[in-house]
This record gives C-alpha cells, structure tokens and sequence, in this order.
C-alpha cells in the first residue's frame, strides 16, 4: 500500500516531513534500486514521515509507486522492475516549496503538496551521477547524498582516480579507455594494458554494482571483455589486479560543520569458490556467496589509518550524507583506494548498513540520521 497522506492531512504546523522515495533508473541497476527501496521503505519510520514512493521507469517516466516494500524485493524470486503508467509524476520547485503533481491524458491534473527532502536511492547513470542531483537543485528541492560534481566524479571511475591521487591517496595501475581510442587504435589500447601486466579487470567507467566487469588473464581474452563492458558505457577502465583483501569503510556527513564519521572497517570475504570476484550473482542473489567481516580483523594501526583515509576520499569528491569507500590491503601492508560510491546499496543486507551496524547505529536510525541531515543542509551553493 502506498504511505503517503493527502497535502490537506495535516496543517503546515504539525505535518509530518514530507518523504519522496526515488528509486529505479535508467541505469542497468534499476532493479538494484528497487530492492534498496525495498529496504528503505520498510524500515522508514512512518509516525516521524510521510512517505510518497516514487518509481521511475527504465524509460525514465517518474510515476506513483507503490509502499509496499515486499513489492521491490527479491522475495519472488523476480528482479524487482517499475512499470509504466499512465499518470506521470512531476516535480515543480518554481516560486515557492516544492511541488509533486500527478498529470494523466484527459484528467485534471492532481497535487501531492510540497515534498520536503527526497531520498534518492538510485544507482549507476541517470541516477547516481549528478543528474537526478542536478534537477534536484534547479528546483531547490532538499535531497538526501552527494551533490551534483561529487556524484559525477563519485560515478566516473577514471576521474575519480585523478581526484584520488590529487589528494595523495594511493591509487592503483590503470588504463582509462574512450570509445575513440578503442575503434580507432585498438593496438595501443591493447599495448598499454599489456603493460599493466595479467591478471586485469576491465569496468565499465560510469556502472556500479559490478555490471559489466570481467577478470581478465590475456590479451586473447580481453576484446571479449572490452565488448562486454561496452555494453554498459562507452567509456571503460582496466585496472591491473591487486593482491589483497578487500577491506570496506562507511562514510556519514558530520552534523553542521563537524569532520565525517567512519564505521568500523569490514572485509568482504567471497565463500563460494563459483566466483572469481565480488560480482552481481554474489552480492545480491546468491545467500551465501559472500560475507562481511566486521569489524575486519586488522591491527589497530591500519584500522585507524584506514578509517582516516576514508574520510579523506570522501572530503576530495565533495560527497555529503553517506558513501563507502572500498580498498585493498595488500600483503606488504599498503592500503590502495579502489573507489568511493556514494549512493551504496542500503538494503539491511547491504555492507553499507552492515558496518554502520556493527559500528552501533541500526539501520533505521541511519535512516532517520540520512534524512535529518537532508532536511537540516540549505539548498544552493554551499
């Protein structure tokens, strides 16, 4: 059932904030959005919210969705997926708060009333990077993450890099590769990543929740995988592999003007030997495919140096409200950044929560804590 009131429910006063959940996308990790809003929306506390969920479609169509979180599970056994409607939802913020408006062929236009803050729990393009932000903005709406450069540099993963090692973190070998470069001079393409030495992994540049990204041991396998991840973007990165485990840190803005906060660091350990990485299969359909190990056991020293530097990377991207920043801890004792994601999955499941969790914050306290931040951050430059 949907859990939004009616604008007339209540008085300016005494009404609760007012909610609007925005999940789905464009992105190929539509379905991944959903299952977060899935998470989102059955923990929110409804006598503090009024919550108006929001679907956009894979075509882009914002529409009415429904509340009920079991909807946007994965309890069917189905990827999750917003439907098309013929009712369309728009966002106004011209001359005053703002406003939610359903539109129909042939039907009077109808209000929800002002939105307050909008939780945008959208991952991968059209979403996650700076352009949903950027719409935000233009309506002076309040919205829960990264503004718009943080989140453009937080989704580019080569540019990300350029930050990152701007602002003195460690970052690994890589090759960046355009559509240009890769249809007109293949050969050096080939060269360069033959010079990061095997194995590699080859990303696509501006994709999340590892869509498109393969493990590489050859040149003879590495068109295959270039082709593979130019399913998803154009634009790709190739980082040569690294010997490590992979350790994991959650970020929260400080209140007001105070530093961010670091969970505790956890280590995400693959248990099913059916994976050579940290893929889709094993983050979000296969039960036991993985683990978090939080805290990661590490000793003192690089827990706090790691928790360190995952403020660091938050403060260089600009990022507000929430990100995970991921890294590898190598054998020689080096701690590499690999990348910062700053909308990462929130399921209770997902790690994000999970080290938040251990750290002492439940799941629906960050909620609230994501949210008051929002509510409590002017609109505009800042």
């Amino acid at each position: 059932m949907n859990t939004y009131s009616s604008p007339a429910s209540a008085s300016a006063s005494t009404r609760r904030p007012r909610v609007a959940v925005l999940f789905g996308g464009r992105s190929s990790e539509h379905a991944v959005s959903c299952v977060t809003a899935a998470g989102v929306l059955g923990a929110i506390d409804n006598e503090k919210y009024d919550v108006i969920p929001i679907g956009i479609t894979k075509t882009g169509q914002w529409v009415l969705a429904s509340g009920e979180p079991t909807t946007w599970s994965l309890s069917s056994g189905q990827l999750p997926e917003v439907a098309p409607s013929n009712a369309t939802v728009s966002l106004s913020g011209s001359g005053g708060a703002p406003q939610l408006m359903v539109t129909a062929p042939n039907q009077v236009p109808r209000e929800l009333g002002n939105v307050d803050v909008v939780f945008p729990v959208l991952h991968g393009p059209y979403g996650e990077d700076g352009t949903v932000q950027g719409l935000l903005e233009l309506t002076d709406t309040r919205y829960v993450g990264a503004g718009v450069l943080a989140s453009a540099v937080g989704m580019d993963k080569h540019f990300m890099k350029v930050v990152f090692a701007a602002a003195g973190l460690d970052v690994g070998p890589y090759v960046a590769v355009t559509d240009r470069q890769w249809t007109n001079d293949p050969q050096t393409v080939r060269d360069s990543v033959a010079a990061l030495g095997f194995p590699v992994f080859v990303k696509p540049a501006r994709a999340g929740s590892s869509m498109g990204i393969s493990k590489v041991d050859s040149l003879e396998e590495l068109p295959a995988a270039i082709e593979e991840a130019r399913q998803h973007d154009l634009k790709l990165v190739i980082e040569a592999g690294i010997v490590g485990r992979e350790i994991e840190c959650a970020v929260l803005e400080g209140a007001g003007s105070e530093p961010p906060r670091t969970s505790m660091a956890g280590e995400i350990v693959v248990t099913d030997t059916h994976h050579a990485f940290y893929d889709f299969t094993a983050k979000y359909v296969q039960d036991n495919a993985a683990a978090l190990s939080c805290p990661a056991d590490l000793p003192a020293d690089v827990m706090s140096k790691i928790r360190d530097l995952a403020a660091v990377a938050f403060d260089a991207v600009g990022a507000e409200g929430l990100s995970r920043v991921d890294f590898f801890y190598t054998t020689e004792g080096a701690i590499i950044i690999n990348e910062i994601n700053t909308m990462p999955g929130f399921t209770p499941k997902s790690m994000y929560p999970q080290m938040w969790a251990a750290s002492g914050v439940a799941y629906p306290d960050l909620i609230d804590e994501l949210l008051q931040l929002a509510l409590n951050r002017k609109t505009g430059l800042r």
